[in-house]
């Protein structure tokens, strides 16, 4: 459970979920620092909430900005008590098709930009005994489809990076979210977020290039709210027991269910095999 008048810093706020998540936040009577790469699109919000809410340019990918980001945190508010990690953005290709240095800077925003957030807060939050953290992952994260392998591979790691830090926080009275959204109505499928790859091999256009298409074509018509979505993830860290994993979504919660039955089928279907490795 999150203490009133905690201090979030929220990465990516510029628009979409991380956006919404900030004016919610900042509704609730929180504190916050919202960053960006670019700081004065964060503007409005600094002026509507005032002393409630700074803006700082932020570029997760930079282990010294994030440091400087928890400092200056520091320095307005006192401390940083949720850490939320939204910062992203997807990437559509076949596995083939995927170009190396795009993977390599998906990987480097996704992942590695999580972990350098994660690094900056920790110290101060364990010196408190309290504190949260929140990954932003996806649907994504637990189910696949063609054509978002890549970005698949991303969330995957940050399931796992937030499973492995809930058991190591623990002790520390620190707690883990990570949240698993379905399809929002943000700009997140939007040529200007969504990068591709150009290569575009015609083998996979019934499979990687009809997702491609979909995705597409399904841009401004989620289901989604991106503003409840929002508020479930504040009544999430409100309780007093915070889930490990919160999925937001009805299609990403079918989507789930589907994959855990699919699974739980094979498993059933080869344990003779599985047990079949051990010594007598």
């Amino acid at each position: 459970m999150i203490k009133d008048k905690s201090v979030w810093l929220i990465t990516g706020c510029s628009k979409g979920l991380g956006r919404d998540l900030a004016e919610q936040v900042l509704m609730a009577g929180y504190r916050v620092v919202l960053t960006a790469r670019d700081a004065s699109a964060l503007d409005d919000l600094v002026k509507k909430y005032k002393d409630a809410a700074i803006a700082l340019e932020l570029d997760v990918t930079r282990p010294e900005q994030a440091e400087a980001a928890v400092n200056a945190a520091k320095a307005r508010f006192g401390a940083v008590d949720v850490l939320v990690n939204n910062a992203g953005y997807g990437y559509l290709a076949a596995i083939e098709e995927g170009d190396e240095q795009d993977v390599r800077d998906l990987f480097e925003t996704n992942v590695y930009g999580t972990w350098n957030m994660i690094k900056a807060v920790l110290p101060g939050m364990r010196g408190r005994g309290h504190g949260h953290v929140v990954n932003v992952s996806s649907v994504g994260g637990l189910v696949t489809f063609p054509a978002v392998g890549f970005y698949h591979m991303t969330k995957f790691a940050v399931e796992g990076l937030s499973e492995t830090l809930f058991k190591e926080l623990a002790p520390f009275g620190i707690g883990v979210t990570v949240v698993e959204p379905g399809a929002f109505r943000t700009d997140f499928r939007s040529p200007n977020s969504m990068k591709q790859s150009k290569v575009r091999l015609a083998a996979y256009a019934e499979t990687t290039g009809k997702v491609r298409a979909g995705l597409s074509a399904a841009h401004g018509i989620q289901r989604g709210d991106p503003a409840l979505a929002g508020k479930a993830i504040i009544t999430a860290l409100q309780a007093e027991k915070p889930p490990v994993h919160l999925i937001l979504g009805a299609d990403a919660l079918e989507q789930v269910r589907q994959k855990l039955s699919q699974l739980g089928q094979e498993i059933s279907d080869w344990a003779s095999v599985t047990t079949s490795t051990d010594f007598s």
